[in-house]
């Protein structure tokens, strides 16, 4: 997959069947407009385009970033997309001036101009343009009139996009990760710094990487203990993970700390990628450190149960 960031740069795509989206989480719901972006780009002997935008649109419009969280960061979009096979993806960044392209100028500066495609697919309820203007049936007018093809995305297929995005973030959020999961079509993941923590698990057999995650936008699973794999440098371990304040220890900040099983290596300043695979349990204030030790004993054992399969 070639991924272009620079719209003025672009080549010349072969028969180009291009699709629009943020495609965050690009989950199961996703992964149906993929394949027909897919099958009319083989029907046509063509390429497949997707493209997005980056920032997302609701930070700009709405003028409130830290109100805006996403299922994926930019770069893991880009590493969910490439494994989709997908020909070409576009970042287009979204700011103001984009945002106030009329739908005509949209369609014609920005698609046609740009893209030269062969079909564009949209969803019938897809809006576009200054004020959200533009709808499908003017992408389909301008269509007919500039030489190229509307096809639209079923209905069924867009709610089932909608209902997944906003079921996933509720089901991450509430510590639901079964059910996020099976929307996803693989385990939530998210990537975080190794950074300096208290070294409190070390004193109780439990060391713990203390991870720092450096996008704001990125949806943290909610506060509870977690099984989970860790991605280092390309090996893939298991571990559990503690998301919250740390009560038993009169904890404040929020932090995430993961004990990784049966590994003692200095980790300090690299990225882990974290796949979250099951809940095991809410956060608890205990009775001191040897209780906390005891239930952790009890966590680790049932994270391995969970975790035989993988």
């Amino acid at each position: 997959m070639q991924v272009h960031k620079d719209i003025t740069q672009l080549p010349a795509f072969k028969n180009a069947v291009v699709t629009t989206g943020t495609f965050d989480g690009v989950h199961t719901g996703h992964q149906q407009i993929i394949a027909q972006l897919k099958a009319e780009a083989d029907r046509v002997n063509g390429e497949t385009v997707i493209i997005t935008f980056h920032p997302h649109p609701r930070t700009v419009v709405k003028h409130n970033p830290s109100a805006v969280h996403l299922l994926n960061t930019l770069d893991e979009k880009i590493w969910l997309l490439r494994q989709k096979g997908i020909d070409h993806l576009v970042v287009v960044p979204f700011n103001e001036a984009f945002s106030n392209l009329s739908a005509h100028d949209y369609i014609h500066d920005f698609l046609y101009t740009r893209f030269r495609p062969h079909t564009v697919i949209i969803g019938y309820d897809h809006r576009f343009g200054k004020n959200r203007q533009g709808d499908y049936h003017l992408m389909e007018q301008k269509g007919v009139e500039l030489g190229f093809v509307v096809k639209e995305i079923p209905e069924q297929v867009l709610n089932e996009v909608a209902i997944s995005s906003t079921r996933i973030r509720e089901a991450i959020a509430h510590n639901d990760v079964i059910t996020a999961n099976y929307c996803l079509g693989y385990p939530y993941f998210f990537e975080g710094l190794v950074v300096e923590g208290n070294r409190l698990g070390r004193t109780i057999g439990y060391p713990t990487a203390n991870l720092r995650i450096q996008q704001e936008e990125k949806l943290v699973p909610g506060n509870g203990v977690y099984a989970v794999t860790i991605n280092i440098a390309g090996e893939i371990l298991k571990g559990m993970m503690n998301i919250g304040v740390r009560p038993t220890v009169n904890g404040v900040n929020r932090t995430i700390e993961v004990n990784i099983f049966d590994f003692d290596k200095d980790i300090y300043g690299q990225v882990l990628r974290i796949n979250v695979h099951h809940y095991l349990r809410g956060e608890q204030k205990f009775n001191g450190l040897d209780a906390l030790k005891e239930q952790l004993a009890h966590d680790r054992s049932q994270a391995i149960e969970l975790l035989q399969p993988l």
